[in-house]
Formats: structure tokens, C-alpha cells, sequence
């Protein structure tokens, strides 16, 4: 009996993936564990193992189809004795899959316009192998390109008879289009030169490149978490010379391979004032309130293309120097894609530290549907008066974004308070 590989949620709110790579042909033998796919998610490009035994007979979705909604059928298998060519045409058990978005896209409807429900798609047309498909003419020879590779080499306009595949029997693959030079477009190439531009220049000169699923999210989320959370802002600034004197300390004691960081005891911070007034470690859901029992830390990392929020589970457990660890490998692993589900998935609160770009102060936008996001500023060096007197401190601007819907403005400033409190007596946190 056929059996179809379906697309796999790969995380909690994982509605849609993109199939980016195929890592294995038709007529191969498919073992349970094998690597078979790599999945573009909300937030990373991750490898999907085969749970059945079998041969791949068919692959229904090529690479590059965007919009893949989770359980649609992928390709299928076929069991020992069952002929390919049945099995390419029997019944998919799921709804069909999402077509490769070949052509433009169509305009997107803003984001507070409900979702229509999915129509299903015409399915494509089983793909016996993907270099037979990308297969075409050039000079005598011939082109061997992944339907990704095409579509991103048709937005930035690379001309792929001037590439060398790094794939398999020469195929271009996607990361040989990205390291290609662009060149303009011919609209751009025709446009009218202002009188003052340069000569080598171009007049409009610019490129289009496909947002991802990961940009697509996070934009959808974000919008959503400004246009249906009543953010409101709250602004103290800490004095962290203490904080500061008491981690060259630390570190000057600590063993070979530890190093505090100031974002670690800001991190301890959070915890233990989440701990302290419990109020404000909560998550709005409509028609309850959720108390967390523990400082779920999630902690914002830049990575390429996006934004990624892995967490530290129970902060308010661990000493600095296991959170210095466990976020160096974080933030590693994030800028690197090879986070778990679970481990970017939740938290009860969100870190957005910005200080070491020089940011002074901002605001963050909450991680929906987490009550508040600290915006954490750079130290320096500013004037502070004290008894009277003028003097100077280093001094670390840091801005809580909450949820009227959960945190009241006075749980909100007694968090705030209490934070403080620990970054300027750093002592009083390892109590």
C-alpha cells in the first residue's frame, strides 16, 4: 500500500512550510530516520527524517513551493513489491498540496482581513526526478537548476549559463544563485539618467528579492501584536557600575571557558524580578490569563533574514555561570539553524538587547502572546546627581513594553522597580 509523506509541523505554530531541497531522487530506497527533505519554517530551514520504510516513488511538491500547508501529502512511497507507476497514481489521502509559486505573486490582503478557507489546488504533476525537470538547453550542453535556484536567479536577474552548479552533476543550487553578482534589471537599465548622476551609474537601479517564510511571520505577527495589543511603554535608567565592578570579578575568579556577559545578569535580572512580582509573568489568551510558575526567558537573536527567540527555560534555576553557557550555545545555534522546535518555541517573557550596536533606548514590540519585551539600551557614561552633588555614572536605559490586557501600568512599574533594584545591587540577585 502507497504511503504519503506529509508536510510535518516542525513547530508549535507552524501553519505552512516551504519545500527548499529534496535530498533524495525518485527510485531511491527510503529508510526510517533518513534524511529525506529540508523544510523552510517560521523560523529556520530544518531537516525532515522519513518515519516509513519504502521506495520514494513520486515527489508531489518540488522544490521551491511555497505555502505547503501542514499534512498536505509531500511525495510517497512505495512498499516492497508495489509498482512505481500505481503508485504515482493512486489517491493522495490529505488535500492536495500548494503549487511552486512559479509566477508573481498576487498582492497580499492586509493582515487584519480573516483568512479565506484554503481552496484546494489542482495536483502538480508527479515529478520523476528534479534535475529531469530543470533540465534544459544551453550552447550544446544543458542548464541542471533546482526550481528554487530559478525563481531566485529570475528575481535578481542571474543569468545561470554564466553560473557553475556546486550540486550534484554540476546542478545550480540555491546558495550558488545568492553568491552570484546582480545585475540590473532591464527596466532599471532603460530608465532616463538624471543630468547629475555619476556615469557608471544607473537610474533606479535596485533588486527584488522573494520575502521568505520567516520574514513573512515574523511581519505577520508583529503586525498583529501592534494592531491588537494596547502597548504601553515604561522607561527607568539603571545605574550599572556596580553591575559592572561585580562582573569583572566574576570573571577574574571564574574557570577556564566561562565568561559572564552583562546580557547574562541582565537575563538573571529578569528572573529573579519575574520571580518578585509574579503578575507581570503572565500571557494573554483571549478569555483566560496564563501565570507562568517560572522565568521562561526568551531572548531575541538576530539571525540572517530574521529574528529568532530561543529560551531559557526556568532562569530563576540556573547561576551565571550556566546561563552564560546555555545562551552562548543559543545564540550560536540559532545563527546557525539548527535550533530544536522547543527550543524557540514559548517563554513567558522576551529580552530585546540592542546595547551593544550603541543603541541608546527603544521599544520592542511584544512577542504575542507574552504580556511585555524589555528593550535594553548600551551603557555609558552620563551625569547623575547625587546628595546635591554632580557626578558621573554609567548609566543603562532600559524600556518595558506590556499589555494593558494583562499588566496594569502599577504592575508594570513595580516590575520595573524591582529589576532595578538587582542591576544596581547585582549582590542581591544571588540570594
Amino acid at each position: 500500500m502507497a504511503i504519503d509523506i506529509l508536510m510535518p509541523a516542525l513547530s508549535p505554530t507552524m501553519e505552512s512550510g516551504t519545500v527548499s531541497k529534496w535530498t533524495v531522487s525518485v527510485g531511491d530506497a527510503v529508510r526510517s530516520g533518513d534524511v529525506i527533505a529540508e523544510i523552510e519554517t517560521d523560523k529556520a530551514t530544518m531537516e525532515v527524517e522519513a518515519v516509513e520504510e519504502g521506495v520514494l516513488a513520486v515527489i508531489l511538491v518540488s522544490e521551491g513551493a511555497e505555502g505547503v500547508a501542514v499534512g498536505t501529502p509531500i511525495a510517497r512511497l512505495a512498499e516492497d513489491g508495489e509498482a512505481f507507476d500505481e503508485v504515482a497514481a493512486s489517491p493522495a489521502v490529505s488535500a492536495p498540496a500548494a503549487q511552486p509559486t512559479a509566477k508573481a505573486p498576487a498582492a497580499e490582503k492586509p493582515a487584519d482581513t480573516p483568512a479565506p478557507a484554503a481552496i484546494p489546488a489542482a495536483m502538480p504533476a508527479p515529478v520523476s526526478s528534479p534535475s529531469v525537470k530543470d533540465a534544459e538547453s544551453k550552447a550544446g550542453g544543458r542548464i541542471f537548476a533546482s526550481p528554487l535556484a530559478r525563481r531566485i536567479a529570475a528575481d535578481r536577474g542571474v543569468d545561470l549559463t554564466s553560473l557553475a552548479g556546486s550540486g550534484p552533476h554540476g546542478r545550480i543550487l540555491r546558495h550558488d544563485v545568492e553568491a552570484a553578482e546582480t545585475r540590473p534589471s532591464s527596466s532599471a537599465s532603460a530608465a532616463t539618467m538624471p543630468a547629475n548622476a555619476p556615469m557608471s551609474a544607473v537610474a533606479g537601479a535596485s533588486t527584488v528579492e522573494t520575502n521568505s517564510q520567516m520574514r513573512r511571520i515574523i511581519a505577520q505577527r508583529l503586525q498583529e501584536s501592534k494592531a491588537n495589543a494596547p502597548h504601553f511603554y515604561l522607561t527607568v535608567d539603571c545605574e550599572i557600575d556596580n553591575l559592572l565592578a561585580a562582573r569583572r570579578m566574576m570573571n577574574e575568579q571564574a574557570g577556564d571557558g566561562v565568561k559572564i556577559s552583562v546580557n547574562d545578569l541582565v537575563i538573571r535580572a529578569v528572573a529573579m524580578a519575574l520571580m518578585a512580582v509574579p503578575k507581570a509573568n503572565v500571557s494573554w489568551e483571549g478569555e483566560n490569563t496564563r501565570y507562568f510558575q517560572h522565568a521562561d526567558i526568551a531572548m531575541a537573536v538576530a539571525v540572517d533574514g530574521g529574528l529568532v527567540t530561543p529560551v531559557v527555560w526556568a532562569a530563576e534555576q540556573k547561576g551565571l555561570a550556566a546561563l552564560s553557557g546555555i545562551t552562548r550555545d543559543l545564540a550560536l545555534r540559532a545563527r546557525e539553524g539548527k535550533l530544536a522546535p522547543e527550543e524557540f518555541s514559548g517563554g513567558s517573557f522576551t529580552i530585546s538587547n540592542l546595547g551593544m550596536y550603541g543603541i541608546r533606548e527603544f521599544a520592542a514590540v511584544i512577542n504575542p502572546p507574552q504580556g511585555a519585551i524589555l528593550a535594553v539600551g548600551a551603557g555609558e557614561e552620563r551625569p547623575v546627581v547625587r546628595d546635591g552633588q554632580l557626578a558621573v555614572a554609567t548609566v543603562m536605559s532600559v524600556t518595558l513594553s506590556a499589555d494593558h490586557r494583562v499588566v496594569d501600568g502599577a504592575v508594570g512599574a513595580e516590575w520595573l522597580q524591582a529589576f532595578k533594584g538587582y542591576i544596581q545591587q547585582p549582590v542581591t540577585m544571588l540570594l
